[in-house]
């Protein structure tokens, strides 16, 4: 039977997304955080990281969403993989401890490093000259190694949720997903 059944599903979301994840090809996930006033946001982040702590994407901590975050601690992420294929994820959000910001801040390539100190992220800039000459002016000034601005690191998503949807051309979807309960996981199918 095509779809997705519970008896394809691993006990634990985050094996069974890593599974989804490898096939995906892509890091590219949508987070959705709501402000103080609950003005809700999305846009595209990279996900760097999904394990048993949860999913982790970097930042600059003065942007949108790291302020919506600091007021409202919780959000979403949603995955697409066309043609058939999507995650939902929900949770509580903290920072990543700083030697993980680190260690992860030396594995981003120099121009990447670069316009993180550049950018004033969301702000209005006169120009696109403007960000190039900051981002030259920095590249003259740091040398060999750029060092990880104070307002730059990670942020973590804790999951209490996760809905895996599949796709059927009935639009009869497979909708399943995993809610913490204490210190297991539940699965529940929902309807379409």
């Amino acid at each position: 039977m095509p779809g997705l059944q519970e008896d394809d599903l691993d006990p634990d979301p985050i094996a069974h997304f890593s599974a989804w994840y490898a096939d995906a090809g892509t890091d590219a996930v949508a987070l959705v955080t709501a402000s103080a006033d609950g003005e809700p946001a999305g846009r595209m982040v990279l996900l760097k990281g999904a394990d048993e702590r949860g999913f982790a994407f970097f930042t600059n901590y003065t942007s949108p969403k790291a302020r919506d975050l600091a007021v409202n601690p919780r959000a979403a992420l949603v995955f697409h993989w066309p043609p058939d294929r999507q995650v939902r994820v929900a949770g509580p959000v903290t920072k990543v401890d700083q030697e993980e910001s680190e260690r992860y801040w030396r594995s981003r390539p120099r121009g990447s490093q670069l316009s993180a100190w550049a950018s004033h992220q969301s702000e209005v800039v006169a120009s696109r000259a403007v960000l190039e000459a900051r981002v030259a002016e920095l590249d003259a000034r740091f040398g060999d190694a750029v060092p990880s601005p104070p307002f730059w690191g990670g942020f973590r998503l804790v999951p209490r949720t996760v809905e895996f949807w599949h796709h059927r051309d009935d639009r009869l979807h497979d909708r399943l997903r995993y809610r913490r309960e204490g210190d297991r996981w539940v699965i529940e199918r929902l309807s379409p």
